[in-house]
């Protein structure tokens, strides 16, 4: 069940990570001159970030009155998906670190 949760939620992020009519961000930042896992990974916080604040937005939106609670829903648990993949990730990443480090020189 996890695991299905997992592959939804990374599903979903990359569908807020690619624009139709667009190239995907993560082909734009490994083409990009200079770029690399550095700047694929600053993309992405930055991404993260972004949607914590339109989902604090619309909160804030709704409590004026002046905003749909759908449109809350919509951007809070896109924002929830955004930070599961982050944490997912970042999981892996460790995970990749500690393993690399046990290997024998």
């Amino acid at each position: 069940m996890a695991s299905s949760a997992f592959a939804a939620g990374a599903y979903a992020a990359a569908q807020t990570v690619a624009r139709p009519g667009s190239a995907p961000k993560i082909a734009q930042a490994a083409g990009a001159a200079g770029g690399g896992f550095g700047t694929l990974l600053a993309q992405t916080l930055d991404g993260v970030a972004q949607s914590g604040a339109k989902a604090d937005a619309q909160a804030m939106q709704v409590a004026a009155g002046k905003a749909n609670v759908v449109d809350v829903v919509t951007a809070v648990a896109e924002s929830e998906t955004a930070l599961q993949t982050l944490v997912a990730v970042r999981d892996r990443v460790i995970s990749a670190y500690e393993e690399i480090m046990r290997m024998p020189i």
